[in-house]
């Protein structure tokens, strides 16, 4: 009787069967062996070959299917792949099992060792994915060559300039630009994956639409090269934060704790500085910089969001009273006899502008049970809806367009949407007088605004 199974085995052989009548497994296995005994030699012979653990029991699988049998044949060998193949040549030389003619013909020959370097690289690149997002990691005990594929699988490309990007570019609402490829990949190392290469100082029509389309966060080296791109950046696209590496260093030499920290002190571009001028007082030392070149290149648009800015924040505000050293001119003409006494007049005014006063917008209590639903309706899709005061449905469309329609829509009272919620978002929610803005995650708002109601699933 033969082994049941082998050490280790190499090879399998896959064989597809055909039989005119009705046999059973035995007769196939009979069959094999007697019919290619002494075929091949003595080194060879399968019953030999069986016994000294070289091969394995052979496996047959029989289906009767209208008074004929059919199925497939698996033998394990551990043979080299040239005497496998010959073994497997010799199955096909049988032609009959028992009194029924037989057909059997090789579907492929195996190496079991590939599928197990395959098993064997995914579970490496699973196990360093997890570390590098549960860990910081510093140490230089890691492979390198294990590292390479994780970096070199996960990066992708943007445009038709082929630009090297992160797989999260599409699918979040906010991006991050870099310099070059070496930056990119050490972001998506620290799992940093919406991120992009502007390639140059030349900005591609792609960048530039996808600046128009998200919240764009500029990361610089801390050199007077990120100036240059910066501006040539701001020329053509919308940028919203710049963050930098620490002077004289580059993005792609930083390690995941810096750049997290790099990523957090970023700051509005309206408010961001030369790497030459950081610590100075850059109106008295350096008052005609490039930005007013920049300004007036992009044809007053820089001046139009600034002024929008401050027209919506003043739009929130209720007015205030009368400075205080307005009121102190009445006793001087309390002195006049010809006056009457002005303190009574004086109250009138300040009163009636404080009862004028626009109320600012109460925040909802809760989020409304249909709303919630609805969030998990979205989830997964990428889009995002309007409702009215009534908790009906107005408009729906994809979460890229949602800024853009944002603009152009009135009497919204809240936004459920897949996405994260920026402060960007929030800013213009509030000036909205958006009620409740529910989405999946918080991104980095640092100022939640008092008459919104903000809801993430997580």
């Amino acid at each position: 009787m033969g082994k049941t199974y082998i050490d280790t085995v190499k090879y399998l052989v896959y064989a597809n069967l055909e039989i005119d009548g009705l046999v059973e497994k035995p007769d196939v296995v009979g069959a094999i062996f007697g019919q290619t005994e002494g075929l091949l030699g003595d080194e060879l012979d399968l019953r030999d070959l069986q016994k000294n653990g070289r091969i394995g029991r052979i496996e047959v699988d029989l289906n009767p299917r209208g008074g004929r049998s059919v199925g497939k044949i698996k033998l394990p060998s551990s043979l080299d792949m040239v005497e496998t193949c010959i073994l497997a040549a010799a199955l096909e030389t049988v032609d009959r099992v028992g009194p029924c003619e037989a057909k059997i013909g090789i579907e492929k020959v195996e190496d079991t060792r590939n599928a197990k370097r395959k098993i064997l690289v995914d579970r490496a690149k699973t196990l360093l994915k997890s570390m590098l997002m549960h860990e910081i990691p510093e140490s230089k005990e890691i492979s390198e060559m294990v590292r390479q594929e994780v970096k070199v699988a996960e990066i992708s490309e943007y445009g038709p300039e082929k630009l090297p990007c992160g797989p999260g570019i599409e699918k979040m609402d906010s991006i991050v630009i870099v310099e070059g490829r070496a930056d990119v990949l050490n972001l998506l190392k620290n799992d940093v994956q919406n991120v992009v290469a502007v390639g140059g100082a030349n900005v591609t029509n792609a960048i530039a639409k996808l600046a128009r389309e998200k919240e764009v966060t500029v990361f610089l080296d801390g050199d007077r090269g990120g100036d240059i791109i910066l501006n040539e950046l701001a020329r053509v696209a919308d940028i919203d934060f710049v963050a930098r590496a620490p002077v004289g260093k580059e993005v792609e030499e930083l390690s995941r704790k810096e750049l997290i920290k790099c990523l957090r002190a970023k700051v509005p571009y309206e408010t961001s500085q030369p790497i030459s001028q950081v610590g100075e007082d850059r109106k008295d030392k350096y008052p005609t910089y490039g930005r007013e070149r920049d300004r007036n290149n992009r044809g007053g648009r820089y001046d139009d969001r600034h002024r929008q800015r401050r027209d919506d924040r003043q739009d929130v505000m209720p007015p205030l009273p009368e400075p205080p050293v307005q009121q102190q001119a009445a006793p001087v003409e309390m002195a006049k006899p010809d006056l009457a006494p002005p303190a009574p007049m004086q109250e009138q005014p300040v009163a009636a502008q404080v009862a004028s006063a626009a109320p600012v917008a109460q925040k909802p209590a809760a989020v409304p049970p249909a709303l919630l639903a609805s969030l998990d309706e979205l989830e997964n899709t990428l889009r995002a809806r309007f409702y009215n005061a009534e908790l009906a449905p107005t408009k729906e469309m994809p979460v890229r367009e949602m800024m853009k329609a944002l603009e152009d829509e009135r009497d919204i009272y809240s936004i459920v949407f897949d996405g994260i919620i920026t402060q960007r978002l929030a800013d213009l929610s509030e000036n909205k007088k958006i009620g409740i803005l529910v989405g999946i995650k918080l991104g980095n708002v640092f100022r939640k605004p008092a008459s919104v109601l903000i809801h993430t699933k997580t």
